[in-house]
């Protein structure tokens, strides 16, 4: 039997444990012992780039900001479909995460930190919204389980309907907002659109072969 190999572990803000494992060629993240995500599994992680980059019209130099490094799945892809003239901004709350990508993961996505269209942002997410009125083409929100369950407590203030409004700021005019949810969250839509966005829900397959689909994604558009 192959076991999993804990290659590298940190504590979050609040005390939580979050660890990097390797599993005969797969890399997992996990928290508290309980897996976030997968190598394995990228399904999700990818549709939530083609949702949120899905602009109405060409944009010659989308401006990106994903909320989430990850094992970087959702930035690969967003290279993959802005072009050349991008600029993307990840923000990671855990200085951690990105040395791991840089250290363990440079075979799998870690090489794309040092695309000149790439600036790493480590800290809160939130901070980049807030500073960022008027600069995005394009907002990636994977940071929770969810618009109800959360990572980081500290995290719900992107769901408030005054976390929501900065978003709607922060957004060019036909500018997207996507968010990563684990399940269906049945009044989230209503938040979205009482914030100003039109809005949108995709079912999302954890992997290829999935007969159903296990998670969502909300997308939000600026007028």
């Amino acid at each position: 039997m192959i076991r999993f190999q804990n290659l590298a572990e940190t504590r979050t803000p609040d005390g939580s444990r979050f660890s990097l494992h390797e599993h005969d060629g797969e890399y997992f993240l996990k928290l508290n012992g309980r897996q976030l995500m997968g190598s394995n599994n990228t399904v999700s992680e990818c549709l939530l780039a083609d949702l949120a980059c899905d602009f109405p019209k060409a944009v010659e130099a989308p401006r990106v900001l994903i909320g989430g490094l990850g094992l970087g799945f959702s930035l690969r892809r967003v290279l993959e479909l802005t072009g050349p003239k991008a600029a993307v901004v990840v923000a990671e709350l855990l200085p951690d995460v990105v040395a791991w990508n840089r250290q363990f993961l440079t075979a799998l996505n870690g090489r794309l930190l040092d695309d000149k269209r790439v600036e790493v942002f480590t800290g809160d997410v939130f901070d980049c919204i807030k500073r960022g009125t008027g600069r995005f083409d394009a907002i990636l929100l994977d940071v929770d389980n969810g618009p109800t369950s959360f990572v980081q407590v500290k995290n719900s203030r992107l769901y408030t309907a005054s976390g929501l409004s900065l978003i709607h700021r922060a957004l060019r005019p036909r500018g997207r907002v996507a968010f990563w949810s684990a399940e269906q969250e049945p009044a989230f839509p209503t938040q979205l659109a009482r914030a100003g966005f039109a809005t949108s829900e995709f079912e999302a397959k954890a992997h290829e072969r999935a007969k159903r689909a296990a998670h969502r994604i909300y997308v939000g558009e600026v007028a």
